[in-house]
């Protein structure tokens, strides 16, 4: 994508009113007053709390709320240029349920008040398998705190990737802490008890994995 392309897209995500885009000083300051509140300040309903963590184009959020109109969802990514797209096509649908947040994932526990979230996606995320640090790898144990924090009690975290070392690892460190797996195969596609929200939708990668014949692992857990 070219740097003209991304401005403009910018741009427009400034105006659209599903998107927030906080600065740093707001989110530390407490000063974006939606913490706790963003059923409530932001889509003005009771419905549940649903996010999603690296949530690129959207493509994940915008079918999740389709399909379940009852709840709200929030992709979160630091690349707006790149949710600009199910921005717009939420827009574009009236989909009133979803919205996209831009920022580091590591300060969602500054974004939401604790017990807020009553559940959290991670679709796909970066591995990060060639860095010997796992600082950045969504499922390490400084993240699993901090989503432990915001989650409601039993609210369940879902972990869907094609990358079986990222399925191995996160499953390794979730027995190793004793957290509550409800569910976890290495191929969702070739099980056919695999829950229907996760085979129901599909990324335009996660369809070009499959071409390619890579499996889709999933991982669905609680804490305890």
């Amino acid at each position: 994508m070219g740097s003209k392309n991304k401005l403009k897209r910018f741009k427009q995500n400034e105006t659209f009113e599903n998107v927030i885009q906080p600065t740093r000083e707001e989110v530390f300051s407490n000063s974006l007053n939606l913490k706790g509140n963003w059923k409530q300040n932001f889509f003005k309903n009771d419905k549940p709390l649903v996010l999603e963590l690296g949530c690129g184009k959207g493509e994940y959020s915008v079918n999740l709320a389709r399909k379940h109109p009852d709840h709200n969802f929030l992709g979160i990514d630091i690349k707006g240029a790149r949710f600009w797209r199910g921005a717009k096509t939420a827009l574009e649908e009236k989909l009133d349920n979803v919205g996209f947040l831009r920022t580091q994932i590591e300060l969602i526990d500054l974004l939401f008040e604790e017990n807020e979230v009553d559940e959290i996606w991670i679709t796909f995320p970066d591995p990060q398998i060639k860095y010997k640090r796992t600082k950045h790898r969504l499922t390490n144990e400084d993240f699993l705190n901090k989503y432990r924090k915001v989650l409601k009690p039993d609210g369940f975290v879902h972990l869907k990737t094609d990358s079986e070392f990222m399925h191995g690892y996160t499953l390794g460190l979730l027995h190793g802490l004793d957290e509550n797996i409800d569910y976890a195969h290495h191929d969702v596609y070739g099980n056919s008890q695999a829950p229907k929200e996760v085979t129901s939708i599909q990324t335009f990668y996660e369809q070009q994995y499959l071409e390619e014949n890579k499996k889709i692992t999933y991982i669905r857990f609680k804490f305890r």
